[in-house]
């Protein structure tokens, strides 16, 4: 009996050695290719992103470009109080939040639609065409599609007037860019346009994860192809929609600065001037370099705490990212 109790706790002590992590050395050794594949993406981190932190100084700075960053005269939260007193504070801070917004109700949802039915093509040449072709307009820049958009929606003899008067559904050409009504629902659009297909491409990578056998399940239990739609694909890519969504409530006040720079004109500027135009034109225009940096700063600490509290909801779901 006791050779029996020594054996029992000697592998009771193997089975506990064998259930410690090893240490964080032996594990970076043992993922040495993949530690190596990190560097780069941890060096562009450093270069761009944590080293330039240091001109966040600027924002309770004056600064004075003869005397440096450093060597600036401290201000405290002058800029900041500048910013939130501003007569068009108000104004550029609802006309951002509310272009963001709108963005993320019209625009996320789409190219989780788009993955989803490009996943129902059974043709593979035809759905590679189709996802292939839906990429295109994101490499297109702003100022393209603006001339584009300028071409189409012009007043006078654009393509959109002429064909809306040939139609008879309108007695007099619409100004589409000059009309405040129509400047934000044309700013949905032409994002769909650009993105939709470019977003769509992390739905469908994360839809080809999804295992097979779950669909042949679903197909003995008499599911049609809606139905596996949304009982099977849809809750398998839910954590990647989740992440992605925590990611966007993140940039909530970046409403599209290319964009609304390309497409605003003095007549829709009550509803085009964002934060990013207001910091271009008070800030960068008029070498107020400190006033810029406190607007973007303001930006930053907001899509900070909303990304903070976003995960820590989509964790009392078992769904954060951290």
């Amino acid at each position: 009996m006791k050779t029996n109790h020594a054996v029992v706790q000697k592998s009771e002590i193997k089975s506990g050695a064998d259930l410690r992590q090893p240490s964080l050395w032996k594990r970076l050794v043992k993922q040495k290719e993949l530690q190596l594949m990190v560097i780069p993406g941890i060096l562009f981190l450093i270069v761009f992103k944590f080293l330039p932190s240091y001109g966040l100084l600027l924002a309770f700075k004056e600064f004075i470009p003869v005397q440096g960053v450093w060597a600036s005269p401290w201000v405290g939260l002058k800029h900041f109080e500048e910013l939130f007193t501003s007569s068009q504070f108000h104004t550029i801070l609802y006309n951002t939040v509310m272009i963001s917004l709108l963005k993320i109700v019209f625009t996320f949802p789409l190219p989780i639609l788009f993955a989803l039915l490009l996943n129902e093509l059974r043709t593979q040449r035809f759905r590679s065409f189709v996802q292939g072709i839906s990429y295109l307009p994101h490499f297109v820049s702003w100022v393209i599609v603006g001339g584009v958009m300028a071409t189409l929606l012009a007043k006078d003899e654009g393509a959109l007037n002429s064909l809306l008067l040939a139609s008879g559904l309108i007695s007099e050409p619409i100004l589409f860019l000059g009309s405040p009504n129509l400047f934000w629902p044309l700013l949905i659009i032409s994002e769909n346009w650009k993105e939709m297909g470019w977003s769509a491409i992390i739905y469908v990578a994360a839809i080809t994860g999804v295992d097979p056998e779950l669909y042949e399940a679903s197909k003995m239990d008499g599911a049609n192809r809606l139905q596996q739609m949304w009982y099977v694909t849809l809750p398998c890519i839910i954590a990647t929609i989740v992440i992605m969504f925590i990611l966007r409530i993140g940039s909530i006040l970046d409403a599209g600065f290319d964009q609304i720079l390309v497409l605003r004109n003095p007549l829709v500027s009550d509803v085009a001037n964002i934060i990013d135009t207001y910091v271009l034109d008070v800030g960068l225009k008029f070498g107020r370099f400190s006033f810029a940096t406190a607007a973007g700063l303001f930006k930053s600490v907001i899509g900070f705490v909303l990304i903070i509290l976003a995960n820590r909801f989509a964790k009392r779901h078992s769904m954060g990212i951290w």
